[in-house]
């Protein structure tokens, strides 16, 4: 057996390309040069040991899943204070392509899932049932650097601005819902208004949302209403379609990036970027899905508080041509490489760089050397120490 002190510095990873329906088609291959030839909808790219997609690497030329092989020596390869902290390798990375939008989401709190997957279990509720909203009991922070322009939802909207957009759409069977919030402009209010537009059921729900279709219809030259029309070809009929009236609405423009707090509600909606997030496949729905959603235990999971519009994109700190974007989590951390030279980094703790726009390649005082092309990463254990790494395009480190 191959041990952690023995085995080679760096392994070349083959991901699972998850082929969910929101995919894209082409961007994938448009990045990265990858084969698609059943056209199949190439949805995320998974770099890392998550159950349901854990990569492999070679160890002794066999095959081996990454999370096998980080349990043969786990505080050699993801090091001691992450294997005693997490007892896993603590981050998923992702390459994420959305042509159509993924449902509107809020992902709860550490103490939040914890309780909540203890009293799924304790239910006795199966951890693949449809009406399960905590598959573990961990939360799940993100963050979001675009590769492409990269449209999302991401917060509420200030008080004010929600008010004045659903006062004018002048919908009568919201007119008793819109003057409660207008009379309580706190978050004690917009909870209220928030479980309620989502709690809308039947000839109540299906009038408004075709009124604000109407309204969308005359005014698509607005691109907020020109939104929601696209929205609606894709979930028609959905209450989701009024979320881009509470929420704030952005779009990345490539190499920008922005975080996704516990307990905000947010939704992707096009574009191609990297995802990098906690071990965690915690979800609770507010809209834009066909799938489950539990209105109460999301709200008590959501902050119901604005985001200023300004806060949204997350700032790097910059030095030598490196981005680092600071993460108020220990789960993980990111950065950015673009540069002519060497850079000579040091690892504390697993790490995993993708090629973004250009060959990669890593090399080590042992001899050790891997070179990949664009698109394809490698996982560098955490006791490799001192290496180097250059490429004549961006290259992206996650790391914790």
């Amino acid at each position: 057996m191959t041990t952690a002190t023995s085995s080679p510095r760096f392994f070349r990873m083959h991901n699972i390309i998850q082929d969910y329906a929101w995919g894209s088609t082409t961007s994938i291959t448009e990045l990265f040069g990858f084969a698609n030839p059943e056209q199949k909808p190439q949805a995320e790219i998974w770099m890392g040991a998550h159950p349901n997609g854990c990569s492999t690497i070679e160890v002794n030329a066999t095959p081996t899943l990454l999370s096998d092989f980080i349990s043969n020596d786990m505080a050699a390869l993801i090091g001691p204070q992450t294997a005693e902290q997490f007892g896993e390798l603590p981050y998923l990375f992702k390459v994420l392509a959305a042509e159509k939008a993924l449902s509107i989401q809020v992902h709860p709190s550490k103490v939040q899932a914890e309780a909540g997957f203890a009293k799924e279990e304790e239910l006795g509720v199966a951890r693949t049932a449809g009406n399960r909203n905590y598959k573990d009991p961990n939360h799940k922070p993100e963050l979001v650097y675009a590769l492409t322009p990269y449209q999302a939802m991401n917060g509420f909207r200030p008080y004010t601005e929600i008010v004045s957009l659903f006062n004018a759409l002048s919908i009568s069977e919201l007119a008793e819902l819109v003057a409660a919030l207008e009379g309580n402009q706190n978050e004690q209010g917009l909870e209220r208004f928030f479980e309620a537009m989502l709690s809308l059921t039947g000839d109540t729900k299906d009038s408004a949302v075709a009124k604000l279709l109407v309204h969308a219809e005359n005014h698509q030259d607005d691109e907020l209403f020109a939104l929601i029309l696209e929205l609606a070809s894709q979930y028609p009929g959905d209450i989701g379609l009024f979320g881009p009236l509470m929420l704030n609405t952005l779009t990345l423009q490539p190499g920008e990036a922005m975080f996704l707090n516990a307990c905000t509600p947010h939704a992707y909606i096009k574009g191609t970027g990297l995802e990098i997030m906690a071990n965690s496949d915690n979800v609770l729905r507010a809209g834009l899905t066909p799938k489950y959603m539990d209105v109460p235990e999301l709200v008590a999971c959501t902050r119901c508080v604005p985001m200023p519009a300004e806060t949204l994109l997350l700032a790097p700190t910059r030095e030598q041509g490196a981005e680092h974007y600071p993460i108020p989590v220990p789960d993980f951390k990111f950065s950015v490489y673009q540069g002519e030279q060497a850079f000579v980094l040091t690892t504390h703790s697993a790490e995993i760089l993708l090629a973004i726009d250009a060959p990669l390649t890593v090399s080590h005082q042992s001899g050790d050397t891997l070179t990949v092309e664009k698109g394809e990463s490698i996982f560098i254990p955490a006791n490799t120490g001192r290496f180097e790494a250059s490429s004549t395009g961006r290259f992206a480190r996650a790391y914790n």
